[in-house]
């Protein structure tokens, strides 16, 4: 452990494993005690390290940090990271935030996205009220004038039953004083960055353990929408609890060799978005085949074209189709909405008009050689083919995603789909207006 010093005198404790490019983890505050988590987690930080430089830090209050401080402002406590950066003489790092100190990685990212070249959003939020405001919180809330019980539960609360229930609670009690955690969590409450996420324009991932429903599941889709360069990655059941699995997914994200391979991808949060050429034979058999050939590849070129320009992955064309997968469910309205205008600009100046309908599906599909399968892709291409010339659709669950963007819908009302036992709601996306 070694020392810098933030900018108001505030002595803040880091430490460093590791050699390569620069991961710098904000640990979540007010349990912090770096020297101590990393003899209590010494796997997964030798693991974690293999490659690349690890750094993490006790935020002040914390661990060896000077804990005779009272103001846990997130300005404040963005003085705590700084300190440690710069004093490091850091051009350009990986920065990982984790519950609590998700906030802090955000606020850095939006004011210095020169220096960070990824961001990591690791079971974190952007506004806090969605945390204070859940019944867990609240009842740790009522058991925080009794630490030792408030501890043990939090304890209880991470390793479930088992004998490492003790010994995380006394490292919890190590961490920081009783009334030091009330002020934190007490200023912890009061911030919402969800306003410098839209600003954000850093490779961004964020990485959900806590399963695929429920308001931990819901808040972290809500960030990845407004984020514009982000990706979802849900790790459920088993992969929330496999080591191998979640140093793989990190691995990937910061564009380093994944043991995992194509297993890897299985898991990743995409959005899918199908197109399907309008009266694609009816063209074919008028103009025969070479000159249809030649509308099919201005086609082609508009929708690659409009697919790299948004950061879309081309997984197959049809031939009066495609299929693409994008990490950012913006990135793939945009894209769609793009495509639509492109289309509709072409046929105003040809003879030859360019209809396309479009739908659009998210969820985590299974990837084999290149391809996607499952039910995310199935459904994708049924609304799809609900859409008629020009039109784009998407389903209910999609339009919550992008809740907070300035897009225009109408109802389509229920739909039943082949091979769906319950009716879908479908949207249809007014790209005109």
């Amino acid at each position: 452990m070694r020392y810098a010093v933030a900018s108001d005198g505030v002595r803040i404790a880091y430490g460093t494993a590791g050699s390569g490019k620069p991961l710098v983890r904000i640990p979540n505050a007010p349990f912090s005690n770096v020297q101590a988590e990393w003899r209590f987690g010494a796997v997964f930080v030798d693991r974690l390290c293999q490659g690349r430089m690890v750094i993490t830090f006790d935020p002040r209050g914390t661990g060896l940090s000077d804990r005779d401080v009272t103001d846990f402002s997130l300005d404040t406590r963005l003085l705590d990271l700084a300190a440690v950066v710069d004093h490091l003489g850091l051009e350009t790092f990986a920065l990982h935030g984790i519950w609590h100190s998700g906030a802090m990685a955000i606020g850095y990212t939006a004011s210095h996205p020169e220096r960070v070249s990824h961001l990591i959003l690791d079971d974190t939020f952007a506004d806090a009220k969605a945390i204070a405001n859940t019944p867990q919180s609240r009842a740790f809330r009522e058991l925080s004038g009794d630490w030792e019980v408030l501890t043990d539960n939090i304890a209880f609360a991470a390793m479930g039953a088992g004998d490492q229930i003790a010994p995380y609670a006394e490292f919890l009690r190590s961490c920081t004083a009783p009334e030091a955690a009330r002020r934190m969590w007490g200023a912890f409450e009061r911030v919402d960055v969800t306003d410098l996420l839209s600003e954000i324009h850093t490779p961004t991932l964020v990485l959900q353990h806590g399963g695929l429903r429920g308001w931990v599941a819901e808040n972290a889709r809500r960030m990845a929408a407004l984020l514009p360069n982000a990706r979802i990655v849900m790790l459920d059941g088993k992969q929330a609890d496999d080591l191998d699995h979640l140093l793989a997914v990190l691995s990937e994200f910061l564009g380093e060799a994944s043991p995992l391979g194509p297993a890897l991808q299985a898991s990743a949060f995409r959005t899918v978005l199908v197109t399907d050429l309008v009266d694609h034979t009816t063209m074919m058999q008028r103009l025969g085949d070479d000159k249809g050939r030649d509308v099919l590849r201005e086609h082609e070129r508009i929708t690659r074209e409009t697919l790299a320009a948004h950061g879309g992955a081309e997984v197959k064309t049809m031939g009066d189709g495609f299929m693409a997968s994008f990490g950012s469910v913006t990135k793939a309205m945009d894209c769609a909405i793009t495509l639509q205008r492109a289309f509709a600009t072409h046929t105003e100046s040809t003879s030859e008009p360019l209809h396309v309908r479009v739908g659009l599906n998210a969820g985590e599909p299974i990837e084999e050689d290149g391809d996607l399968f499952g039910s995310t892709v199935i459904l994708a291409s049924r609304i799809a083919a609900q859409a008629g010339a020009g039109e784009i659709l998407i389903p209910e669950p999609l339009r919550h995603l992008l809740s907070g963007k300035s897009y225009v819908y109408a109802d389509r009302g229920e739909v039943a789909l082949k091979g769906f036992e319950d009716a879908v709601r479908l949207y249809e996306v007014r790209w005109r207006e």
